[in-house]
């Protein structure tokens, strides 16, 4: 297992450099040892700062008695796992867009949230940069969990357990916004996805492409790696993927955040990993199959002003030339991005 946390001093199988960071010395926090994040050694560098919250075993316990407790919610239902399941990679099937408190609906469609240590920004319109701030959207939308974080304190600070938990996580015992946000925080940039099949192939761990596999690999290459780029199969940017404008929601994507016109319409590449498991697909959940995500990008694509030249051929058709069986070629290689082993992982799941 190439992702995984440790007691900071445990012996590895892993080389040295592979383990990028070592969290170096053990938490001055009696019984509360620091946690080793190993970054896979196909992987990028960490974006997020370990140094500034060092994940422990009691702050990742903390975070994870936080994700699942409806509480962080006004309605005391609706909780971070309520929308993002394990078993679909932290996202939610149910929901075209997300439903929060009383039956209220959202906008956009839940992403996963796997490989967020590895994050530039997050939501769809890259409106957080850090991920400490990403969990403020959420709580406080009313149309999510619709609560705040002067509310969610003084229910947790009249729950002996909760009490207890934030005195052994952090030095200063406080129950308060901070606190909150880093064990939050230090839940999920443990959620690493990277053992799928193709990551067994990718380090040469024995895995092989079947052909219809090995097929849809040369494809994605050639028509979906320039913006799915990398072992995270995203280039982080925003772009305009010439879906219809849907009028229900008329959503302008990251111009909402940057006030500029040539990014209506644009929204976060999102990462390709458990691809099979995340639907449906888009900011606003419109595709519920692979198959109509790729028949979108060859023909169903319009133009909204902002399309991104990537799509614009010569002969004035935009999207990708894709035959029905290169599509299903590309699907099938897609599907070696599922990673069984954090669907099933223990230490993630609810209670």
């Amino acid at each position: 297992m190439l992702i995984a946390f440790f007691l900071a001093g445990a012996s590895c199988a892993s080389s040295e450099e592979n383990l990028s960071p070592v969290l170096e010395e053990p938490s001055s926090i009696d019984n509360n040892p620091k946690l080793v994040l190993t970054v896979p050694e196909n992987f990028p560098e960490l974006t997020y700062d370990t140094s500034l919250n060092a994940p422990t075993m009691k702050g990742f316990e903390l975070g994870k008695m936080l994700f699942y407790d409806g509480r962080l919610s006004s309605d005391g239902v609706v909780s971070c796992g309520f929308c993002h399941m394990q078993d679909f990679a932290f996202t939610h099937h149910s929901h075209i867009v997300s439903h929060g408190v009383n039956g209220a609906i959202g906008t956009r469609n839940a992403p996963p949230l796997h490989n967020l240590a590895f994050l530039n920004s997050f939501n769809w319109d890259g409106v957080v940069t850090h991920l400490d701030l990403q969990p403020v959207i959420p709580i406080t939308a009313e149309v999510e969990m619709n609560e705040t974080f002067g509310g969610i304190i003084q229910k947790l600070k009249k729950d002996p357990e909760y009490v207890d938990m934030f005195d052994a996580a952090f030095e200063n015992n406080k129950i308060d916004a901070e606190n909150i946000l880093k064990a939050l925080s230090q839940f999920m940039i443990m959620i690493t996805s990277s053992n799928s099949k193709f990551d067994k192939i990718e380090r040469e761990e024995g895995a092989v492409f079947t052909d219809q596999e090995a097929a849809g690999f040369t494809l994605f290459n050639t028509h979906c790696a320039s913006c799915h780029k990398g072992t995270l199969f995203t280039d982080q940017s925003f772009r305009n993927n010439g879906l219809p404008i849907d009028e229900k929601y008329n959503d302008i994507g990251r111009s909402r955040i940057s006030g500029l016109p040539q990014d209506r319409y644009k929204f976060r590449v999102p990462n390709l990993r458990n691809i099979e498991l995340t639907f449906p697909y888009m900011h606003d959940g419109r595709f519920g199959t692979l198959e109509a995500v790729l028949e979108h990008y060859t023909s169903g694509m319009v133009d909204s002003g902002t399309i991104d030249p990537l799509f614009k051929n010569d002969d004035g058709h935009l999207g990708l030339p894709l035959t029905p069986d290169e599509q299903q070629q590309i699907i099938a290689f897609l599907k070696t991005l599922t990673d069984d082993q954090l669907l099933n992982d223990s230490r993630f799941a609810e209670f």
